[in-house]
């Protein structure tokens, strides 16, 4: 990464880092851009050069986060299931979110307009683990069953999640989403490719 690059991603975690500090100090309704601004020591059009808006801060993966994941799909070993592959990737997608999920989760909790928005944000990780199970794959029964696969492991984490309580914390919902990964695994043995 090069100096510019490394100064933009500095500048777009310094804005999300200070936005995410005041909805947690004062809430997301009652924070405003400007306010964001000034908390990252960056001009409101600098803002926008980074986010669309509040939601936006919420919700927009880290720069690098992509990346991140992309990189653990391709450690995978030859090898390994296609269940054991997707259960590592989920767990450990959501590890690198233990700093922003429960935040991301009591702001959705509060505001209805961010859970709504909120249904969007998972897409390009649904899209590269799709892109990548089929690259894993022979033949149209295989991708379909691979597809298969890939919707119940995200059934899975999306369980997990609408299972963790308010009271509970990060580790908890962790150990959910293994428990449930689990679960849904002990039927895809039955029909792995």
């Amino acid at each position: 990464m090069n100096l510019r690059e490394r100064k933009k991603l500095a500048a777009w975690r310094a804005i999300s880092g200070a936005a995410l500090r005041l909805f947690e100090e004062q809430g997301y309704e009652a924070t405003t851009i400007e306010q964001i601004a000034a908390a990252a020591d960056v001009s409101r059009a600098t803002f926008f050069n980074y986010f669309a808006g509040k939601e936006a801060v919420v919700f927009d993966q880290d720069p690098e986060a992509r990346d991140r994941w992309r990189a653990l799909l391709e450690s995978r070993s030859p090898g390994e299931s296609l269940w054991d592959s997707l259960t590592a990737v989920l767990v450990e997608v959501n590890e690198g979110l233990r700093e922003r999920m429960p935040l991301m989760r009591r702001l959705k909790t509060q505001t209805p307009a961010l859970a709504r928005a909120s249904q969007a944000s998972g897409e390009q990780l649904r899209t590269d683990l799709q892109n990548w199970i089929l690259a894993q794959v022979d033949g149209d029964e295989d991708a379909m069953t691979a597809t298969l696969q890939l919707n119940l492991a995200l059934a899975a984490s999306a369980t997990a999640y609408q299972n963790w309580r308010a009271d509970e914390d990060f580790d908890t919902y962790l150990r959910r989403l293994t428990t449930c990964l689990e679960q849904a695994g002990a039927g895809v043995a039955s029909f792995a490719p």
